[in-house]
């Protein structure tokens, strides 16, 4: 086979998976690039992009604002940011992490648009605490239906611990501890240099351990 026209029946084979593939058969990269093909995102990997990811906003939204009753709304808000701007995104195994930082940076512009003050200061003094992980599971925002009583009342008074956290901490604890991001890629999406951030992390998880120790004692 000649170069050209193998080079052609190659063309052809990618045309015809790209025609053929479902959206639910393309792995989560796959279905970004197809999203950025054409001016507007194609509609059944946008939709199976959305189906795949929503559950990660919604966990974002619930920790970020808790006691919010619009978080549908920028749940909605979230994806128009998506659809909008996706083509922009030039790293598409990058998808998630892109994808909590408009959903946290979507949340920042509510919370100055709403002025709600917090003060954070004092807990951003230099402090000397142990990066060392407390595994509580917290990734999922309600216990699985055949937990325990006990460790159902547990997720719930952790729920309530985070929810009374000042936006800052909450913020820096929810995308390290359930979105699983890196400290630099936290000090990226918040505008917080590396420091502020171990340093937020660190104070929220003592805050947390302490309001939570009697429940991790009797674990």
């Amino acid at each position: 086979m000649s170069p050209s026209l193998s080079t052609s029946w190659s063309a052809v084979k990618t045309a015809v998976s790209r025609i053929s593939a479902p959206a639910k058969a393309l792995s989560n990269e796959e279905l970004v690039r197809r999203c950025q093909t054409d001016p507007y995102p194609d509609r059944m990997a946008f939709e199976e992009l959305v189906c795949r990811y929503r559950p990660n906003v919604e966990k974002v939204l619930y920790h970020l604002a808790p006691d919010w009753q619009d978080r549908a709304d920028l749940a909605q808000e979230v994806w128009i940011r998506v659809y909008r701007n996706v083509h922009r995104l030039s790293e598409p195994a990058k998808f998630q992490s892109w994808l909590s930082r408009i959903a946290t940076n979507l949340f920042y512009d509510e919370l100055r648009k709403r002025k709600r003050s917090t003060s954070v200061v004092s807990m951003d003094a230099p402090l000397s605490f142990g990066d060392s992980e407390i595994e509580w599971e917290i990734a999922a925002p309600d216990p699985e239906p055949s937990e325990t009583p006990d460790r159902q009342e547990f997720y719930s008074q952790l729920k309530g611990a985070i929810a009374e956290l000042p936006e800052a901490f909450r913020t820096t604890i929810v995308l390290r501890e359930i979105e699983g991001m890196s400290y630099e890629e936290i000090a990226e999406i918040t505008g917080s240099s590396l420091g502020t951030v171990k340093s937020r992390i660190a104070r929220a998880r003592q805050r947390l351990q302490l309001q939570l120790q009697p429940y991790l004692e009797s674990a």
